[in-house]
Order: structure tokens, then sequence, then C-alpha cells
């Protein structure tokens, strides 16, 4: 803490807050960087709280325009020093500099974008204090206010099969050698892993949430029994019965050593077994903090990973990965995090109920999905082009995916024991991977069916060495492509503009007030009004003509797909239940554990098994490409087609002719954008629901067949949960295609309705707000007014 810190607090009659800023490391700069959420925490108290609340705000108030055009005091500069710099840039040798200047420069940008939001935001809070009474004007300005704190992260899901890199390669783009823990190729990564930025203090986080006791206790139950099932089978090969018998022991050897061979579920929930994590019994999350990366990486390693073979880990006695659903690490210093989390998650998804409804949640979030595998079997390699086909869906029109990358790790293994010079390894390696690229596009553009979910601009490759990047041997860091990957990052960074965004939408709200305050009941309101009302009136018309002109092409789609689906069902399901090459006993345990479960079977490796998809999938593809172009991911015309983004009341025309209510105007124009806004991210999240209402019809329709089919056991089992599934089917062919078809049409049709309910009803009452209300007692924000407006017109010109 410096001078200024400790005689502005104390000149305040705050002294006893000097302990709390000194413990937290305040100095001048971080000082008027402080946003009110740092305030609370840091000031429990009200009193203290309030008062210094007031003191901040009017140190910002005081600041002359060219120091607010810095947003630093004025005699705080941004810090050249090596002393704010993360450990990772200060171990960067002379190779690395220029990757250094660029996060050099990311970070100033993010202090000032920083500055600026708090600013606002505070302001925003002042106006928020000065609207005491409770009408209905204030009210419905206090929620527009609220309404500005609208944070979105962007995801990106990393995929790839046990030893294909992820964990070195997240470490590599962040630049943190140690961060997540990775070794042994036995050891894959058995939980989801979240890395975020840590934006509230310089630590390293790590939070580990737990499945629940009821969950781990019904899961002892299935893994007694997939073991007891195990035993009493002489197995004469690795099947798929195998694959499961041994997860279960590695799960409960993990957790319980060799105890677990003896004891019942019930002894196996005594609390001895979770010392070290009283949290689980508290269904709560346990929350660790560290100094740097390479503390947490030793850390949380018995949370994440499949008990790796390794003499480090000899002293780790139990393994909590089998109870943990998801670790988010977060890290200090890190703006490509901002707006960005990276998601390391398991391959298909996970047997335990909680677990896999976390993944396909998170899975259809991704904006961004990366299918990590090794270069030199980029093309061939069976099992990566298996996770995205099974993922396609979920993360297409059933997701919000943008991108697709092909991340092929390990780029500079390669044979160069006939080369002699850097140069000529150098060479051999960009020539194979450039090679590599070329065949795994041709690859991709082989799958037809994935690409009706993607743009061809979607999909892109990238060959990398996480090893190279930091040794920095035969590769140059730009030739490792790592410096692609985090340019990548920080655009999808950088296109969540938080800060443009409430800055904005301040400025409309501020010129709603100023505006008010000032305006006049005349002719020239109630023209005005007339001509935004007509106007509105015109858009809802044509948006819902456009949305109408939609809703009749995908019925008409979907009445193609029932038809087909009940032309082919039997060729799926013969397909489904009765696959080449595949011998009766093994594909037995397969169909068994399909039906066992909702008619889904996930291996560790390889494709699902999913019934559902089977039989919705003629539905499917009669409408893929007509939804994705009507709700596109990649954000460029907007859903249904661009008559969201197009929809707009306030014309230039208008805002020339009437000047006298230009701010009345300026706030309905920003309301307009704000809303379009919110709207389309809504939409967003709505249209997945339509999509996989689809399958969820085809589901539920078929619990009752999988029920009675999951029943049969002994001699013929094979063969009667065959015909079980088939005479349900065909039972079933008239209705079931259909309903799903009508369902899908309802979520459609509700959509619509909602949004142009909420489109309507919004503008229609901006319009009122803004031109036709009685009370006039606002405060004056016309001071407010300007500065939100020059910070405004800075961040655009950006």
């Amino acid at each position: 803490m410096d001078d200024f810190v400790c005689d502005t607090l104390t000149k305040s009659g705050l002294s006893n807050l000097i302990e709390t800023f000194k413990d937290e490391g305040i100095d001048t700069e971080s000082f008027y960087l402080l946003q009110d959420a740092d305030i609370d925490k840091m000031i429990p108290k009200m009193g203290p709280k309030l008062k210094f609340k007031k003191l901040l705000s009017q140190l910002k108030a005081e600041q002359t325009p060219n120091e607010s055009t810095h947003h630093f005091p004025p005699h705080v500069l941004p810090s050249t020093n090596d002393t704010g710099k993360r450990k990772s840039d200060q171990q960067l040798d002379s190779n690395g500099q220029q990757a250094a200047k660029r996060k050099c420069e990311t970070n100033l940008s993010a202090e000032t974008e920083a500055k600026i939001l708090s600013d606002v935001r505070n302001t925003m809070g002042g106006i928020c204090a000065m609207l005491q009474d409770d009408s209905d004007l204030n009210t419905l300005l206090k929620t527009k206010i609220r309404n500005l704190e609208t944070e979105t992260k962007e995801l990106v899901g990393v995929f790839g099969k046990t030893g294909a890199g992820k964990t070195s390669l997240i470490n590599a783009v962040l630049e943190e050698r140690n961060l997540l823990p990775s070794g042994s190729v036995s050891a894959c990564t058995s939980v989801m892993i979240k890395v975020e930025g840590n934006r509230h203090n310089e630590k390293y986080e790590a939070e580990i949430e737990f499945i629940s006791p009821e969950d781990w206790e019904d899961e002892l139950g299935s893994l007694h029994c997939i073991i007891k099932k195990g035993n009493q089978e002489v197995q004469d090969n690795v099947d798929d019965s195998d694959e499961e018998y041994h997860d279960a022991v590695d799960k409960l050897s993990a957790l319980y050593e060799e105890e677990w061979r003896e004891k019942s579920c019930k002894q196996l929930m005594e609390s001895k077994y979770f010392k070290e994590i009283p949290e689980f019994f508290q269904s709560r999350s346990k929350n660790l903090t560290f100094e740097s990366a390479k503390d947490l990486s030793t850390d949380i390693v018995k949370y994440t990973k499949d008990s790796p073979k390794n003499e480090n880990y000899n002293k780790i006695k139990q393994w909590y990965w089998p109870l943990v659903k998801c670790v988010t690490v977060r890290v200090p210093n890190h703006p490509s995090l901002q707006h960005v989390t990276l998601v390391d998650l398991p391959g298909n998804g996970d047997r335990n109920k909680s677990r896999d409804t976390m993944w396909k949640g998170i899975v259809g979030d991704c904006s961004t999905v990366w299918v990590v595998t090794e270069v030199n079997r980029a093309a061939a390699e069976q099992e990566s082009w298996d996770i995205l086909k099974n993922v396609a869906s979920q993360i297409g029109n059933g997701g919000e995916c943008r991108h697709i990358h092909i991340v092929c790790t390990k780029s500079d293994d390669i044979d160069d024991s006939d080369v002699t010079t850097k140069a000529e390894t150098q060479a051999l390696i960009l020539k194979r991977n450039a090679e590599a690229k070329e065949r795994v596009t041709k690859e991709f553009n082989k799958l037809d069916k994935i690409k009706k979910h993607f743009s061809d601009e979607c999909f892109q490759v990238f060959t990398v060495s996480s090893r190279e990047f930091f040794r920095k041997r035969d590769l140059s860091p730009e030739d490792t492509e790592i410096p692609n990957l985090q340019e990548f990052l920080q655009n999808l960074n950088d296109c969540h503009s938080e800060t443009l965004n409430y800055v904005s939408g301040a400025h409309g709200i501020l010129s709603l007030i100023h505006g008010a305050s000032r305006r006049k009941e005349d002719d020239r309101i109630k023209e005005v009004f007339e001509a935004l009302e007509k106007n509105l009136t015109l858009q809802i018309e044509s948006i819902t003509n456009e949305m109408m002109k939609i809703y009749n092409v995908f019925e008409e789609h979907l009445q193609e797909g029932v038809e087909r689906s009940k032309n082919s069902y039997g060729n799926i399901l013969r397909s489904t239940l009765y696959p080449h090459k595949r011998d009766g006993r093994g594909f037995h345990k397969q169909l068994k554990k399909a039906v066992e479960n909702r008619g889904v079977h996930r291996p560790k490796k390889g494709r699902e098994m999913n019934i559902n998809i089977n039989l919705t999938s003629d539905l499917a593809d009669s409408i893929d490409e007509e939804f994705r172009t009507t709700f596109p991911n990649d954000g460029k015309c907007g859903p249904f087609k661009g008559v969201i983004y197009s929809f707009s009341l306030v014309t230039e025309e208008l805002k020339e002719k009437y000047k006298d209510v230009e701010l009345q105007l300026v706030s309905l124009k920003s309301e307009e954008e704000r809303l379009k806004t919110s709207l389309n991210k809504s939409i967003r999240k709505r249209k997945k629901t339509v999509y996989r209402s689809l399958i969820k019809t085809i589901e539920e329709t078929m619990q009752d067949c999988y029920k009675k089919a999951a029943a049969f056991t002994g001699t013929g089992t094979l063969q009667n949960m065959r015909e079980t599934i088939e005479n349900h089917v065909h039972g079933s062919k008239n209705t079931m295609f259909e309903n799903a078809k009508k369902v899908m049409m309802n979520h459609l049709h509700n959509l619509m309705m909602e949004v142009l309910k909420t489109l309507e009803d919004t503008m229609r009452e901006s319009i009122e707000v803004s031109l036709k209300t009685d009370d006039l007692s606002f405060p004056d924000v016309s001071a407010q007014l300007e500065m939100v407006q020059k910070l405004c017109d800075e961040l655009k010109s950006c």
C-alpha cells in the first residue's frame, strides 16, 4: 500500500480500513480499479462500506478531463516493470519476446477497459441512489440499470483420446507449463476440468465440485453389481463387459484401495473414508488456493486423474476423482480468459447421471470445439472422428458451436535421423504438417451429415507442438502454431465487449433521463409518438410474416421426414440391431447396456450406440440444413434469417426531422440494440430445446419398450430384445414420428410468439416511457451523460 491510499483513508476518517487495504495489496492504481463486488468483499460492515463508496465516487468525479481520458490518477501510469508480470512471462527467453509484448499490450487494454467499466458502474450506481421514490418509472429505470450487467462466457470444449496431449496443449496455450496435471499415458483425465480467469485476486484457485452422497451410494450399488456379474462370467476376450468391469474396479480401488472387496455399500459410505473431503457430505464445493501453478497441479491430481502409475504420486493413498463432478481452475492475470473458459472434456460423457447431465450441458454450450489428435495419425485416427460424430448434433443445431478445430499435436515428432541441420529438420516438420492438414481437411469434407450442421468457414486444422513452444529447439514459436490458438482465444475474448455493451446501455438510460427532464408536452411529441407506433406496428407485421414463412417451410420438411421415417424404420432397425461383423455374444452385451440406459450405450472408446438417434435420423436430416440457416450459430445474420437484426424503429429520417427529441430517440435506439442482443442470446439457448425435442420425443416413446427389453435374461435374451424393439417401433410407426414433428412445431411456434411479444411489449413500453410519462421529477444527469458519452465514443473508436 502506498502513501496516497493511506493518506486518503486517514483524511476521510476511514483509517480503520488501512490494515484491510494493506493486506489486500491495494495501491493507487488498484484503488481506482476497485469495483462494487471488491468493496463488498473487503468491507462487510454497511456503515464504512457506504462511506468508502461515496469517497471513491467523489474522487473519480474530481478527475480532470485529461486524466479521465487515460483512466488513471494524475500521478499514476501503467507499470512497465517486471513486478506485475505473470511468472510465465518472466521465464520467456529472447525467442518469446514478441509473444510477451503482445501480452503486455493486451493487459494494458484490459486495464483500461476495466477502469472505464468501473467508472460507469459507479456512476450508474449513483443514479440508482438518486431514484429514491418507488414510482413505476423509477422502478423501471432501476431495472434497466440492473439489466446492464450481462456477462457471458465463451466455452471452448477440448476433446481427445488419452495420450493425445490435451492437458499439454492447454498448458502451452496459457503459457503455464505446470498448470494442469499431465504425464503418464495410462493416466487419463477422468473428470471435467474448466479453466477460467481469476478476476478477483492474484492467486491460483481450484474449486472441486462433488457429486451428491446419494448419487455415489447409488453408483456403489451399480459398481458392485457390475463386479459381481463380471466375476461370475468367464472372460475369453477383452470386450465391452471387460471395459465396464475394469472401470468399476478402478473406481473402487482409487477411493478405497482393497477395502471395498470385503465391505458393503453402507460400510463404504462411512465418514472415515471422506475425512479429507468433509465438503462431500455437506454438498458443497471444496475451494483451494495456491501461490503457483505447480502447487495447484500437484494438489489437484487426485481429484482429476485416474490413479497414474508414477513415483511422484506414490504418497497418495486415496484418489477422489470418482466422487468429482467438475474441477474449476482459475488462473490470475490472464486477459485471454476474461470472457473465455477452456473445458477439458472426457470422451463420450459419463455413466454417472449427474456428471453426464453436466457434460451434455457444457457440450451444448460450447462456441468452439477443439478435437485433439496426434499429427502422425490425425487423418486415419478413427477415435477422433468418432468423437466428432458423437457430438455433432449436440454442438451444431442442438448447440452453439461456431468453430470446429482439429488440433494435431506433437507436430515436432518426426524421424530426422537422416538430416544434419536444424533448418533441414524444420523444413521436414513443416512439410509433413502441411500434408497432415491437407489429409485431415479431405477427411472432414467426406462427413456430409456433420457438415449439415456447420458452414465451411467454421472448420480449421492446426498442427501444434506444446513441447517445442516451451523449449524452442527445432521450431520457432510461430511454427508451433500455439500463438495462432492464443490469437484465436484473444479474438474470441474480444468479441465479447462487456464494457462497450454496458457503457452503450448506460448512455441510453442517461439519455432517457436527461431528455425526459427537458421534455415539454406539445404537438411535436405527439407526432414522434405516432410515427414510432406506426413503425412498430409495421415492423411486427413484417417479422410475423417472415416467421410464418419459416414455420410453413419447417412443417413441409418435417412432414417429408415423417413419411421417410415410416418407410425406412425397418432398414434402420436392421442396421442397428443386426450389425455386420459383430458376434452375437459381444453385441448382446452392448444392446443390453443400451436398453438399460434409455437406448444409449457409450463405450469409453469408439462410436456410441444410440437407438433413439438412429430412429430420429430421417426427421433430423429433413430439417438440418433449414434449421442451420434459420438459427445460425455464427451470428452473422442472426436468427429467423436476419429479421430480428433488421428490426429498427428509430430511423435516420426520424432523428433528422425531430432534433428536439434527439435524446429520447438515442435512448430508444440504445434500448432497441440491447433488446435485439438479449433476444438473440435467448433464442440461441431456446433453439436447442426446439431441435432436441425430436430425439427427446422418440426417446420418451421408446421407454416402455426399453424397460421390457432390459428385463430379459438367460437363453434367447438377444433375440427377445431385438423382437421387443422391432415390434414396438412397428406398432408405433404411425404415431411416434408424427408426434415428434408436432412437438417440435409447438416448440417453434411458442418461441416465435414469445419473441414477437417480448419485442412488441418492450419497445411499446420504452416509447411510452420516453415520450408520454407525466413524471418529470428526474435528477440532473447532464454531467454524467457527458462523461459516459465520451467514454462510449472512445470505446467505439477502438
